[in-house]
């Protein structure tokens, strides 16, 4: 105990007397004290300063390192099925190909109208109301809705029906109501929807369209 309690003294005195003298003519303890904080100092203010966002760094690094080979697998796996993917594309694509040709041109559909028009008097069907609509102009095509109202027997309204699905355009018949007349006769009023792709000056407009929205929604 006592060999401890000199230690001590010894070492305290080490401490005294330090503003008078050099740190190069200190004790070997108050040296080597003062060595450790100046190096803890170091090592601190190199962290804070430069170190820290070394790591941040590498930290982002590494996660974007992950990406990359998440991005590597997944194209990876798309190569190995390239041949089956371009086959889909072209499935695909010939799929495109037969609706668009359903769809008649903008200079086809007076004689679609005519079409839908003889459809129905070749039933026996009286017309009533045939009534071109607004043409509303969607992002890949034109819809242009008709007024119709027709009145005949139960079966040749049928066949009508019948008639516009089988029409080579597309055309659907829309919020159909029949109403029986005293006659014992059936009427008709329906929305008759055809279809049309756009031409070239169309689509234009709608990119056109399009990106003013966009430009306008990024300016507010």
């Amino acid at each position: 105990m006592a060999n401890v309690n000199e230690m001590g003294q010894a070492l305290a005195a080490q401490f005294r007397g330090l503003n008078d003298r050099h740190p190069g003519q200190w004790p070997l303890a108050p040296r080597v004290l003062c060595s450790i904080a100046v190096m803890a100092a170091v090592v601190g203010a190199g962290y804070f300063l430069y170190w820290g966002s070394q790591f941040d760094e590498q930290d982002a690094l590494a996660q974007t390192e992950l990406k990359l080979r998440d991005e590597y697998k997944l194209k990876t796996a798309q190569a190995v099925n390239l041949d089956a993917l371009r086959a889909q594309k072209s499935q695909v694509d010939q799929y495109v190909e037969r609706l668009q040709k359903q769809l008649p041109s903008k200079a086809e559909m007076a004689a679609l109208l005519s079409d839908i028009n003889q459809a129905g008097i070749g039933r026996g069907l009286q017309f009533e109301l045939f009534k071109p609509g607004q043409v509303v102009v969607r992002d890949y095509y034109a819809e242009l809705p008709i007024d119709i109202k027709v009145t005949g027997n139960y079966h040749d309204i049928g066949s009508f029906a019948g008639d516009m699905a089988n029409l080579p355009r597309i055309v659907t018949l829309n919020n159909m109501a029949l109403a029986a007349g005293k006659d014992g006769t059936l009427t008709l009023d329906a929305v008759a929807k055809t279809f049309r792709y756009l031409d070239p000056e169309e689509v234009n407009a709608q990119r056109k369209a399009a990106a003013d929205k966009k430009k306008a929604a990024n300016k507010s």
